[in-house]
């Protein structure tokens, strides 16, 4: 990839100076930028995008000056070289994309309110006013800022306000920092404050259509966090506070702005009368996420974008690291096997899929590499592993010795690498470099030849791909002593296997124990059926890991699809809730195999009863005194998978409670509320039902019962109800943008509502490419229609939409992978249907 002209090579920025005037009533802003630096050419460039350049001096002078729209760049000529300042008038107008400066809508007493909040990362700094909007031009930075001001409004920035004059706030200069860290909000907020130990102000913010109860979580969680980071790096937080700001329009989940983190209301706020364990521990993460890049993003800062795993693989390990510490109780690294391991290995195994240190340039495709399984899941792993080679204690000081040598400044992979190396004395560079400058990852083959336990490894892909011969430096984490830390060859030979079952106790041989390495295990017909015979011998996080292998090499052709229908039964018993999320997933994945309303589906949810009722006869739908952690976690998939079966206890409990709760829906306990009403739905619908849950969907100011609204809704079979509720997809008022992917992955993946759903896609094409084009995840929406598609009519139909698409900006990638993907699925299903089918019916006679 050709590097294109980075302006910091031009122009090196040390301070400035950023007045904005704001005015809400009129959608539109005007401002003054000075630029303090070092011209290192006469020709300097800014970069800006969406402004009106009105005025540009150089040390006080008046200059011409010339704006490329397509560079995103006004040029200025400085006539020399050498200390400058450059001062840029604009205006501008505010915008409902959620990104730059912009309103954000809520609702409180039939009053329609905003908030005026930003969103900068990755490009989008230059939509408020003129800068080098790249990581590493950090400078230093005095915020002024003016309003249309009215009586109790907030205003917030990175740094506490010193003064308001005239009408203008003024904020302490920041630290030396990258531009798109840059953040300021203001209009009405609830809020609760404490301190953290050493005196570090900390505030929680939310719309007034919030309680302050329901910001007592998020407080709880940023002081504990806040000084767990600064005892675990040995480096203060070097700011005066930390504020927490929810948004009503938010697109992404939340966002580490320097001492001003904004996030999606619904990743902060929380009901503490009614909400469940997996939203508090969601929200704990999301936090902690935040938070570790205080530090690690914040203080030291990638220096490009091909680096942007350097913030996101990092705080994705911390926030499991610091939440695990918080609430030991919570067995975090369960939900870390449950959440991101699965992100990653059924992403990465698709071919064309980035690495983890990807080549960008381009403002589009910078947005495009944010893939959250690959930079956030994937590359967690990658520290995981790190961490378990190094041990915490490296960790830990290889840590403080990158914040001291890098701290208000940038840096790249190797020189984490070295920190980390000089701390442990391993070569860790060496081991990380073969998995963050390649794509995928390995199937490691186990299996006895002429008395001889070999192992093996080639890339493993779902789908076609082309085998280039890559090779990783595998840590193995075996159960058996002698089996080597890594495995840098394509093969290796451990010995006579009876002789070395003997050595270890006879114990079943295990590779990848904890399933901190990013591969799989293809075992052979003995060492797997030795595995089975003592299955209940594993702990969850292996048995999980099992399944998961095998679940990965069915849909990878490995082996056959039909094998994975007698393995679910040696799991009937199990009551660990990981283990079971991953069993159910399974089980949901035949689904694609089954026609709906077929003998074949009758069958298919007779196994479900098989694999659930006893499950949910013990678990029930109700929460007991008694319930430790897996019945709590595990209690939803089992309600799902019952009602699916059809269980007609299930769906009488799930209506009971339904009934109980009528009149005020949202009481319903919310670890089953989404499946309680999507069987009312399903089960008791009507047109009244569905204008009763529309509405509470309109009224809540709750993010998290929204989504189980949504969830609930799409459920329904009704095309009068479809109808209605695709007619709302382009309604602000109802459906916000940033929740509109979760309504169309919901109606995808109904039989009843997908066609439906595809073809709104189709049609207002233009339409979302308008209101969501500038969004960082706005490729996911074809990513969540290629994950449900699996016929030939839907990958033709998919082909032939999206493959005319493959110049939009940051799509490219996507519609490869993801055309790859489904012509997988369809080959799978053709070529397996048959034989699943058979498995399923045996396996319920």
């Amino acid at each position: 990839m050709t590097k294109k002209e980075h302006l910091y090579d031009l122009f090196k920025p040390t301070h400035y100076d950023v007045y904005l005037d704001i005015n809400r009533e009129t959608k539109t802003f005007n401002g003054k930028v000075t630029m303090e630096g070092e011209a290192v050419k006469p020709n300097i460039k800014f970069n800006e995008k969406f402004l009106n350049i009105t005025a540009v001096k150089v040390n006080n002078e008046d200059v011409d000056f010339n704006v490329d729209d397509q560079a995103e760049t006004v040029d200025v000529n400085c006539g020399k070289t050498g200390e400058t300042t450059v001062e840029i008038e604009f205006d501008a107008q505010l915008t409902d994309t959620m990104m730059g400066i912009y309103p954000s809508y809520y609702e409180v007493n039939g009053e329609k309110k905003q908030i005026i909040g930003t969103q900068f990362e990755s490009t989008a700094a230059r939509q408020a006013f003129p800068c080098i909007d790249e990581p590493e031009a950090k400078a230093t930075w005095d915020l002024a800022i003016k309003y249309d001001e009215k009586s109790g409004e907030t205003i917030l920035a990175n740094m506490p306000e010193k003064e308001c004059k005239d009408g203008v706030h003024y904020f302490e200069t920041t630290k030396r920092m990258s531009s798109y860290l840059i953040a300021f909000a203001f209009g009405e907020m609830v809020s609760k404050h404490t301190k953290t130990d050493d005196g570090i102000k900390i505030g929680v913010y939310a719309s007034p259509a919030h309680k302050e109860d329901e910001l007592d979580f998020a407080l709880d969680i940023t002081k504990n966090a806040l000084e767990f980071y600064e005892k675990y790096y040995e480096t203060p937080y070097p700011l005066p506070h930390s504020w927490q700001l929810g948004l009503p329009d938010f697109s992404a989940g939340a966002m580490e702005n320097w001492g001003l983190i904004t996030y999606r209301e619904a990743f902060l706020t929380l009901d503490p009368k009614n909400a469940s364990l997996s939203v508090k521990q969601h929200n704990a993460t999301d936090i902690t996420h935040e938070l570790a890049h205080q530090w690690f993003g914040d203080l030291v800062t990638m220096k490009w974008w091909d680096d942007l795993w350097l913030n996101e693989s990092f705080a994705n390990m911390m926030e499991y690291v610091s939440s695990d510490a918080i609430h030991p109780e919570w067995h975090m690294w369960e939900v870390f096997q449950e959440k991101e391991v699965p992100m990653a290995l059924n992403r990465d195994a698709i071919d064309g899929v980035q690495p983890v240190h990807v080549e960008v340039e381009d403002p589009a495709d910078i947005d495009a590499i944010f893939d959250g399984a690959i930079v956030y899941a994937k590359g967690s792993r990658m520290l995981v592993m790190v961490r378990s080679m190094i041990g915490d204690d490296a960790l830990r000081k290889g840590l403080k010795n990158y914040f001291d040598a890098h701290k208000y400044g940038n840096a790249v992979g190797d020189d984490l690498w070295k920190a980390l190396g000089d701390a442990s004395g391993m070569d860790v560079s060496a081991v990380m470099k073969s998995w963050l400058n390649q794509p995928g990852y390995p199937v490691v083959t186990a299996k006895i030849v002429d008395g001889n336990l070999q192992l093996s490894q080639k890339q493993f892909f779902i789908g076609e791909g082309k085998d280039e011969g890559r090779q990783w430096q595998i840590p193995l984490n075996s159960n058996y002593e002698t089996v080597p830390e890594l495995m840098k060859d394509q093969t290796l030979d451990l010995g006579n296997y009876a002789e070395l079952k003997q050595k270890n106790g006879n114990k079943p041989f295990v590779l990848n124990v904890g399933n901190n390495s990013h591969f799989i295990v293809k075992y052979d017909e003995t060492l797997l059926n030795d595995i089975l015979d003592h299955i209940d011998e594993l702990d969850a996080i292996s048995q999980r890991e099992l399944l998961q292998d095998m679940h990965l090499l069915a849909k990878g052709r490995e082996i056959s699809y039909s094998a994975l229908v007698p393995l679910m039964s040696h799991f009937t018993k199990n009551k660990s809730y990981i283990v079971n999320d991953a069993l159910f997933e399974i089980a949901d994945d035949l689904k694609k195999f089954v026609k709906p309303g077929s003998e074949d589906e009758k069958n298919l949810r007779t196994l479900f009863n098989e694999l659930s009722a006893a499950k949910y006869a013990a678990l029930g739908i109700e929460s007991k005194d008694d319930d430790d952690n897996d019945a709590v976690l595990g209690r939803p998939t089992i309600v799902k998978a019952a009602l699916y079966a059809k269980n007609e206890k299930a769906i009488k409990d799930a209506h009971a409670m339904f009934e109980a709760h009528k009149d005020h829906i949202a009481t319903i306990p919310a670890s089953v509320r989404p499946y309680v009403m999507m069987s009312e739905v399903a089960n008791y619908g009507n047109e009244d039902l569905i204008k009763t849950l529309l509405n509470e969907y309109r009224q809540t100011s709750d993010g998290i019962y929204q989504r189980d609204l949504s969830t609930a809704l799409t459920a329904t079979s009704d095309k009068a109800a479809i109808q209605e509720i695709l007619e709302c997809f382009k309604d602000a008022d109802t459906i916000k943008p940033q929740d509109l992917r979760e309504w169309y992955v919901g109606l995808l993946g109904s039989s009843e509502a997908q066609q439906a759903a595809w073809d709104w896609m189709r049609d207002n094409w233009d339409w979302l490419i308008d209101t969501l084009g500038g969004d960082m995840e706005f490729h996911t929406y074809v990513t969540v229609t290629a994950n449900t598609f699996y016929t030939k009519q839907r990958y033709d139909e998919f082909k032939a939409f999206y493959e005319p698409k493959l110049d939009t900006p940051g799509l490219r990638r996507e519609i490869e992978m993801d055309v790859n993907l489904i012509k997988g699925k369809v080959d799978l299903v053709e070529a397996e249907k048959s034989a699943v089918e058979q498995a399923i019916a045996n396996e319920v006679k």
